[in-house]
C-alpha cells in the first residue's frame, strides 16, 4: 500500500470538505509538485513517459511544469499507483461501442475523494429541489460509468425518495430513455409547485425532445427548475449546436435558459467543470484549466483557441496532469468549449459549438 499517497488523498479530500475551500496559486503549486512527486515515484507507467522527456521531480518548479498525459494514453497504458489487488472499480470512457475504452482504476480512498471532489462543487451550481430526474441507467447496470456514478452519488446525498433513473441499455451497449416513465414523472412535476432537476447528456435530451415534438407535449415545469447537460452525442441522435439544444429544452420543458447548466468532466478526471452565467467553464479550486496552443506547445492569450489541459488534485492515484482532445477558448472566468479537435474520436464529454 502507497501509504504517502492514501496520506495526500485523505488531507486533500479534508482540504475539500472545508467550508472555506479556496486554495491560492502557491498552494495548489506545492500540493502540484508534492502529488506529482509521489506519482513519479509510486506510478510506473507515468514515470517512464516522464523519463523518456528528462522530466523528474528535481527539475519541475512550478505545476505548469508537470509532465501531461493524453486522455488517449489510458486506452494503453495503465495508469495507476494502484496494485491490480487494490483496483476495487474501473471507470470506462463514453466513446462509440468500437472504440477502445480508456480506464481509470479506482479503490475506496480514490472514490471517497471523488464523491467528496463531485459533491461540493455540485453544491455550488444546484439545490432545493423536490425531486430529480436522470436520463440515464441505474448504477447496477452501468458500473463502469463515471457519470452515472456521479448521478447515483448526487441521488445518496440528495435523499429524495421520488428521484428516479429513467434511462435503459440495449443489447449493443447504447443508452436509451423510457419515455413513459419519463414523461409520467415531468407531468407529475408540472402539477407540483416543487423544483425539478432533469440530468443528462446531450443525446439523451435530444431523444426525449424529438418525443415531445412528434407526440405534441409541453410541460411547464414548476419555478427554479433546473437542467444539467453533460454534451455528448456519441452517434447515437442527430446533432443539435448547444443553443439550438438550450432553445428546445425552453420550449418544451418551461425551464429557462439561466435555469440550464453544462457540466464538463471525463472518466479520466475526479473533478468536473459546470457553466457560470457568463457561458464559460469553471472548474473547482483544485483543478487548473490551461488552453495550450497545438502549434507551440504554450498556453495562447485571452481569446485564443487551444486544447485544454487539466491538472486535477483529486486525481491522486492515477495522474493528475491531463491533456484532453477537446478545443476551448481561453477565457477571464474559465474557458468556453468548441468541441472536438479535428480526427479525435468521439466521446460521450464532447459538447459542440454554440
Amino acid at each position: 500500500m502507497n501509504t504517502e499517497l492514501f496520506h495526500f488523498a485523505a488531507r486533500l479530500r479534508e482540504l475539500i470538505s472545508n467550508s472555506q475551500f479556496a486554495v491560492s496559486n502557491q498552494k495548489f503549486s506545492e500540493l502540484a509538485l508534492e502529488l506529482f512527486a509521489l506519482q513519479f515515484q509510486h506510478n510506473s507507467a507515468y514515470r517512464k513517459i516522464c523519463e523518456a522527456r528528462k522530466l523528474t521531480p528535481q527539475v519541475i518548479k512550478h505545476w505548469t511544469q508537470i509532465p501531461f498525459v493524453p486522455t488517449s494514453a489510458f486506452k494503453e497504458l495503465e495508469l495507476t499507483s494502484l496494485a491490480p489487488d487494490a483496483r476495487t472499480t474501473v471507470f470506462h470512457s463514453s466513446g462509440t461501442t468500437e472504440q477502445k475504452p480508456s480506464r481509470h482504476f479506482h479503490c475506496a480512498e480514490s472514490l471517497a475523494l471523488y464523491k467528496a471532489s463531485l459533491w461540493k462543487n455540485f453544491q455550488l451550481h444546484f439545490s432545493d429541489f423536490g425531486e430529480l430526474i436522470f436520463l440515464t441507467p441505474k448504477a447496477e447496470a452501468a458500473p463502469h460509468s463515471s457519470l452515472v456514478h456521479m448521478f447515483e452519488t448526487v441521488r445518496q446525498k440528495f435523499e429524495l425518495p421520488e428521484s428516479v433513473f429513467t434511462g435503459n441499455i440495449s443489447a449493443d451497449a447504447s443508452w436509451s430513455v423510457d419515455f413513459a416513465a419519463t414523461t409520467q414523472k415531468l407531468k407529475m412535476a408540472g402539477d407540483s409547485d416543487k423544483p425539478l432537476m432533469l440530468l443528462g447528456t446531450a443525446f439523451s435530451f435530444v431523444h426525449l425532445l424529438d418525443f415531445l415534438a412528434e407526440n405534441n407535449l409541453q410541460f411547464l415545469l414548476p419555478e427554479n427548475s433546473r437542467v444539467m447537460e453533460t454534451g455528448g452525442y456519441k452517434n447515437r441522435s442527430r446533432i443539435l449546436p448547444k443553443a439550438e439544444l438550450h432553445t428546445l429544452i425552453t420550449e418544451r420543458l418551461g425551464v429557462s435558459r439561466k435555469n440550464i447548466i453544462c457540466e464538463y468532466g471525463m472518466s479520466e478526471l475526479s473533478s468536473q467543470a459546470y457553466t457560470k452565467l457568463s457561458g464559460a467553464f469553471q472548474f473547482p479550486p483544485w483543478a487548473c484549466v490551461q488552453i495550450i496552443s497545438p502549434e507551440t506547445g504554450r498556453e495562447v492569450a485571452e481569446g485564443e483557441t487551444g486544447l485544454i489541459r487539466i491538472f486535477d488534485l483529486a486525481n491522486v492515484f492515477s495522474v493528475a496532469a491531463i491533456q484532453t482532445e477537446d478545443l476551448g477558448i481561453r477565457r477571464s472566468d474559465g474557458f468556453e468549449l468548441i468541441g472536438r479537435a479535428q480526427l479525435a474520436e468521439p466521446r460521450g464529454c464532447s459538447l459542440m459549438t454554440a
